[in-house]
């Protein structure tokens, strides 16, 4: 387990991937659609 593994954070590291072990970036974009959904909903 280490550099070649896809499974463990330092792999997903090397390989560029994001998964349960290393998780990406979360987006603030997604907050915002809901609430202007909901919007729509209620007008």
């Amino acid at each position: 387990m280490g550099k070649g593994d896809k499974k463990t954070k330092r792999g997903k590291i090397i390989t560029g991937s994001y998964g349960t072990s290393r998780p990406g970036k979360r987006t603030e974009g997604r907050k915002a659609s809901d609430t202007t959904s909901a919007k729509k909903v209620e007008a």
